[in-house]
C-alpha cells in the first residue's frame, strides 16, 4: 500500500503475510508500555543533575557531560523530580539513610507505572480483564510484603484466583526472564492468558556523585524509568486475538566464576551498582555458542538471517555483539532507537525492542521469519528466546 508524505510524494508500505503459530507454543498478543510524567532531554540532564546534588566538582560535571554523549540515549523519563527533592532533601546528601524514603516513593511509583502499561496492553489485547489467569510481575526498584504483583492485581481488578509469579531484583535481564517463566505458565495450562508486567525506576540509585563511586555517574548518563506490558498465551483465538510474535524456545545460563562483574547491594543509602570494566568482553566472548544454542532448535546456521531484539545494556555492547557475530548494520537498529528514546530501562527495555521490531516487521519486505531475544545481567546470566514472527 502507499499514502502521500508532506512533500506530495509517495511512500510505499509493504504488509507481510500471517504466518500460523505452531500448535502449543506461546505467543505474545499484545503489548503495551507507560513512562512518568517528566522526559529529560540528554542536553539538560547535567545541569539539572548537577545542580539537584549540589555537586561543585567541576572535573565531575565534566566526565557526565562526556558520559552522556557516549551512551547515545537522547531523552528519557523518571520518576524524579524537583517536587520530590523539595520534599525529601536528604536522597540528595552524601551518607544519608535514605532506604524509607526511597522506597515511600518507588513503591507506589512502580505500581502505578506498571498499572498504566497493563491497561494499555489489556485494550489492545480486546478481551475482558477477567480473562487473565495468571500474573508474572518484574522489578527491581520496590521492596515490600505483599510485593507489587499483588497491589497491580488488585488496581487492574484481576479475580483473585489469579496466579501471581514475583520477580525480583534480577536487573537487566528480567523482561527476559519473564517472558521464559510466562512462556512456560503458558504452554502448560491449557486456555490460560499471562499478563507479564515489568516496571522500574532509578529512585534508589539516585545519590550525589562521588569519585569513589564512578559507576554513579554511569548510571545518571545512561539509566531511565518506565514500565512495560505483555499477554502472552498458547493457541490464539484467531477471531479475537492478534499474535504477532512466537516464543518458540527459551535458554538461561550464567557464566561460572563471574557474579562480581555486576554487583548491587542495598544498603540504609539505598542501592549502590559496581559494573566491572570486563562485562562487554565477558559477553562477546561466549554470545556467539549461546546463540547457536538458540538456534539450533530451528536448524538455523546464519546470524544475519535473523531478526534481532537486544536489551541495550548500553552502546558498547551493542557495537561488541555486532563486530562479533558480523551484524549487518540494520541488525541492532531496535535496540539503538530504544536506547536513544528511553535509555536502559532495565527489565522493560526489551519489550520497547521488541515494539519497535513489530512495526519493522510488518512493513519490511522479506523480512525475517526467525529471531533473537537476549538479555544480559547479574550473574553474569544470558537470557534468550528464540523468536518466530507471526
Amino acid at each position: 500500500m502507499s499514502k502521500i508524505n508532506s512533500n506530495g510524494s509517495a511512500e510505499h508500505h509493504f504488509t507481510a503475510a500471517r504466518r500460523i503459530p505452531t500448535p502449543g507454543k506461546a505467543t505474545v498478543l499484545a503489548i503495551g508500555k507507560a513512562f512518568p510524567s517528566q522526559l529529560i532531554p540528554q542536553e539538560c540532564l547535567v545541569e539539572g543533575y548537577i545542580r539537584d546534588t549540589k555537586c561543585e566538582d567541576v572535573s565531575i560535571k565534566e566526565k557526565l557531560e562526556r558520559l552522556c554523549k557516549t551512551t547515545t540515549v537522547k531523552t528519557r523519563y523518571t520518576v524524579m523530580s524537583r517536587e520530590i527533592l523539595e520534599k525529601y532533601p536528604e536522597l540528595a546528601t552524601e551518607g544519608s539513610p535514605t532506604i524509607k524514603q526511597r522506597l515511600e516513593i518507588a513503591n507506589p511509583a512502580v505500581v502505578e507505572m506498571a498499572s498504566e502499561a497493563s491497561l494499555a496492553c489489556i485494550k489492545e489485547w480486546g478481551r475482558p480483564v477477567e480473562d487473565i489467569t495468571h500474573i508474572v510481575y518484574v522489578s527491581s526498584s520496590e521492596i515490600r510484603l505483599p510485593g507489587g504483583d499483588l497491589y497491580l492485581a488488585s488496581k487492574l481488578g484481576l479475580r483473585s484466583d489469579v496466579g501471581r509469579v514475583m520477580l525480583y531484583f534480577l536487573g537487566c535481564y528480567g523482561g527476559v526472564t519473564g517472558l521464559r517463566v510466562a512462556k512456560d505458565i503458558a504452554e502448560n495450562n491449557p486456555g490460560s492468558r499471562v499478563l507479564l508486567t515489568t516496571a522500574e525506576t532509578t529512585i534508589l540509585g539516585f545519590r550525589p556523585p562521588n569519585k569513589s563511586r564512578p559507576y554513579d555517574l554511569v548510571g545518571a548518563a545512561l539509566f531511565g524509568d518506565g514500565a512495560a506490558a505483555v499477554i502472552i498465551g498458547a493457541y490464539p483465538f484467531t477471531d479475537k486475538e492478534s499474535p504477532f510474535m512466537e516464543l518458540n524456545y527459551a535458554v538461561q545460563q550464567f557464566l561460572p566464576g563471574t557474579q562480581n562483574v555486576i554487583d548491587g547491594r542495598l544498603s540504609e543509602e539505598g542501592i549502590n551498582f559496581k559494573l566491572g570494566r570486563d562485562l562487554p568482553q565477558k559477553i562477546e566472548d561466549n554470545i556467539d555458542e549461546f546463540c547457536r544454542k538458540l538456534m539450533g532448535k530451528a536448524g538455523l546456521e546464519e546470524f544475519n538471517d535473523l531478526f534481532w531484539a537486544v536489551h541495550p545494556g548500553g552502546p558498547a555492547i551493542l557495537n561488541r555483539l555486532e563486530s562479533n557475530l558480523k551484524l549487518d548494520n540494520q541488525k541492532l537498529e531496535c535496540s539503538r532507537k530504544a536506547l536513544m528514546d528511553y535509555g536502559n530501562v532495565s527489565s522493560n527495555t526489551i519489550f520497547y525492542v521488541m515494539d519497535y521490531m513489530r512495526e519493522e516487521l510488518k512493513t519490511k519486505k522479506g523480512a525475517e521469519e526467525w529471531g533473537l531475544a537476549l538479555a544480559f545481567g547479574p550473574g553474569i546470566t544470558f537470557e534468550g528466546i528464540l523468536l518466530r514472527s507471526l
